[in-house]
């Protein structure tokens, strides 16, 4: 009986990293996860309770609209200031300083305040007269508002300077006056009466006042010539 011929075994081929892949990619999508745990985005911690987007809008604004409001409460109420606050005197008695005024005892200038009214108009509202400060200057008379400064008048004086022969004059109801222009106010004389008048008029009241004078000039003091001189 014969021998069969013993044919050799296949050789087993070597085991290499390639008959390894699902062991590798597990290996891989382990260190993956860890990394990205570990060096990836920061992981999101749960925040403390959040206010409703209103509400705290609300507590945003609050400061913002307390600052307004209380500037706009300044703007009215200002600093507890009024007209009065802002200007004392225009409440009490005017104050008037000393002037030459020769002939403001005269009886031509007690004829004047005698005849003059009680209250001025200016732009359609009454000033009327105001008391002077003591010592009251002789001849001399205010009117005004606490809203306005006061309309004076004061009788008897010199010559003004201002008048030459070539000085242009205005008349109003009759009476001619010089007019010599201030920054905040307007002196007008009267120049065709046996005594001189003056009338501080100030810029924004209008020629009411001037209309109302010149009323009582010309019912009470007699017209003259206008005297350049002397």
């Amino acid at each position: 009986m014969s021998r069969q011929a013993e044919q050799p075994a296949a050789p087993v081929p070597p085991v290499t990293p390639m008959d390894q892949p699902a062991q590798h990619d597990q290996h891989d999508q382990h260190d993956q996860s860890g990394q990205h745990g570990q060096h990836g985005q920061p992981e999101e911690r749960p925040a403390g309770p959040s206010l409703p987007r209103p509400l705290l809008a609300v507590i945003i604004g609050l400061p913002v609209l307390l600052a307004v409001g209380v500037a706009a409460m300044g703007l009215v109420l200002g600093n507890g200031s009024s007209a009065e606050q802002d200007n004392p005197a225009a409440t009490g008695p005017v104050a008037l300083g000393p002037v030459p005024a020769p002939a403001a005892e005269s009886a031509e200038c007690t004829a004047l305040l005698n005849g003059l009214p009680q209250q001025l108009v200016s732009n359609g509202v009454a000033q009327p007269r105001r008391e002077l400060a003591t010592p009251a200057p002789a001849g001399a008379m205010a009117w005004g508002t606490t809203q306005q400064g006061p309309v004076i008048l004061r009788c008897g004086l010199d010559r003004p300077t201002e008048l030459t022969p070539t000085s242009g004059l205005r008349e109003v109801s009759g009476v001619r006056w010089l007019v010599v222009e201030g920054a905040d106010a307007a002196t007008w004389y009267v120049v065709d009466r046996p005594v001189y008048v003056a009338l501080t008029v100030p810029n924004d009241a209008g020629t009411g006042p001037l209309q109302d004078v010149s009323e009582a000039v010309r019912t009470t003091l007699p017209a003259v010539g206008v005297r350049t001189s002397g």
